[in-house]
C-alpha cells in the first residue's frame, strides 16, 4: 500500500526556506504578503514564510498534500507551508511542532486572526511574537494565550487600551497590517480614462455597509459607482437592490490584485463605509492608486488614514452623500500617493516595526 501522507508529514517536517537576494525582493500582494516581504527587503530578516492551517474546523484537508516550504513564485524570498491543524482554533497542529522541534523558533513570529494554541507559543518561546486580530475585536484570543505574545498590533488607540485592560502591561503599536505595509508597486496610478464616480473594493458582507453607498447614490442622482468584489454572500442581493432603486451600479468580481488596480483607476474616488471594521487595506490602496477617499466617519479603526492629502470623513445620510459630491468634483485637485508612500508605505512601517522588535530584544 502507498504510504500515508498523514504519518510522511508528521515525521518530515521540511526543510528551511534559503536566504533571500534582497535585491529581487519586491513587496507586493496582499496584507499577507507585504509584512514578510517588508521584513526581507529591509534586511530585518534572511527569510520568511507563510503558515497557514488545512483541515480546520471541519475543512478539507487536502492543501495538506502540498509541499511544504513551497517557495511563491512571483515574490522571491517568501514561500508557504500548510500544517494541519489539529482542532478548533486557537489552532494546535502536531506538524508545525515537529516543524520548530526540527528547526528551531523562528527568529520573529506574527499570528494573525483566531490564532495558535498555547503549545506552539511554547515551542516558539525564543521567537518576538507579534499579534494582530485583523478585524475589528481587538483580540480574538484567550487571556492565557494572549499574554504569551511580545507585541500587539492594533488599528486604533480604543483597541490597544482594550488589549491592556485584559493583558496589563501589554505592548501595544498602532500598526494594522492591513492599510500599513503599503505597496508602491502593487497599487499606482494608471492615468486610464475616469468612467465611475466611485469605486468601492469589499466583500460582500453586512459589515461593510454596502446601504451607505447606496443610499448616497439615491440622494445623488447620475452618480455612478463600481463594485469590485470579493468573497461574501451579498453579491446578487447588492445587484438587485441597486436594480430597485434605479443606481448606475457595475459589479466585477472576485479578481487579483493587479486587476483591482486597473479597477480602482476606473473611478474618481474610493469609499470605505464600513464601521464596526478592521482598518480596511484599500484605505491607502486607494491612495496609492492616486484616489482620493471617502471613509465612513464612524469607522472604528483607519480614520487615522484620512487625511486632508487624502480624502474627507463623513457620517451616513445627508454628510457623507455630500461630502461624495464635494470629492468627485475636486477629485483632480487631490495627489495621496505621495503622502501615502511617506508615512505608511512599507518602508516606513518595518522602520516602526523594527524600532519595535529592537527594543523587545534589549529589554530581554
Amino acid at each position: 500500500m502507498p504510504p500515508d501522507d498523514r504519518v510522511m508529514r508528521e515525521v518530515d517536517p521540511g526543510t528551511l526556506p534559503p536566504a533571500a537576494d534582497r535585491a529581487q525582493v519586491r513587496v507586493t500582494g496582499g496584507y499577507l504578503e507585504r509584512l514578510p516581504l517588508a521584513a526581507v527587503a529591509s534586511g530585518l530578516v534572511d527569510a520568511a514564510e507563510i503558515w497557514s492551517f488545512a483541515g480546520r474546523d471541519g475543512e478539507s484537508d487536502a492543501d495538506c498534500n502540498r509541499p511544504c516550504g513551497t517557495p511563491d513564485p512571483d515574490r522571491p524570498g517568501l514561500s508557504r507551508r500548510v500544517f494541519r491543524a489539529d482542532g478548533p482554533a486557537p489552532y494546535g497542529s502536531a506538524e508545525a511542532l515537529a516543524h520548530v522541534a526540527a528547526h528551531g523558533a523562528p527568529d520573529v513570529l506574527c499570528v494573525w486572526g483566531l490564532g495558535v494554541d498555547g503549545a506552539l507559543m511554547e515551542a516558539c518561546a525564543g521567537a518576538v511574537t507579534i499579534y494582530n486580530s485583523i478585524d475589528a475585536p481587538a483580540l480574538r484570543l484567550p487571556d492565557d494565550v494572549a499574554r504569551r505574545f511580545d507585541l500587539f498590533l492594533t488599528g486604533a488607540e480604543w483597541q490597544s487600551d482594550e488589549i491592556r485592560a485584559r493583558i496589563p502591561g501589554a505592548r501595544c503599536l498602532v500598526l494594522p497590517i492591513g492599510p500599513e505595509f503599503a505597496s508602491g508597486d502593487t497599487f499606482h496610478p494608471t492615468e486610464a480614462p475616469k468612467d465611475r464616480d466611485v469605486v468601492y473594493v469589499a466583500c460582500t458582507q453586512p459589515y461593510k455597509r454596502h446601504d451607505i453607498l447606496f443610499d448616497a447614490l439615491e440622494r445623488r442622482p447620475g452618480t455612478s459607482a463600481l463594485l469590485v468584489v470579493g468573497y461574501g454572500h451579498m453579491t446578487e442581493d447588492l445587484r438587485a437592490d441597486a436594480a430597485r432603486r434605479g443606481l448606475d451600479v457595475e459589479v466585477v468580481g472576485p479578481v487579483p490584485h493587479d486587476e483591482v488596480n486597473r479597477q480602482i483607476n476606473r473611478a474618481r474616488i474610493g469609499v470605505v463605509c464600513g464601521q464596526h471594521d478592521g482598518a480596511p487595506a484599500i484605505l491607502t490602496e486607494y491612495q496609492l492608486a492616486g484616489l482620493p477617499v471617502l471613509a465612513n466617519a464612524d469607522l472604528v479603526c483607519g480614520l487615522q488614514y484620512i487625511a486632508p492629502e487624502t480624502g474627507l470623513a463623513a457620517a451616513p445620510g445627508d454628510d457623507f452623500a455630500a461630502a461624495m459630491g464635494r470629492l468627485i468634483e475636486r477629485h483632480a485637485d487631490y495627489d495621496p500617493r505621495p503622502h501615502a508612500l511617506a508615512h505608511w508605505g512599507w518602508p516606513a512601517s518595518i522602520a516602526r516595526l523594527k524600532a519595535e522588535i529592537d527594543a523587545i530584544r534589549a529589554g530581554r
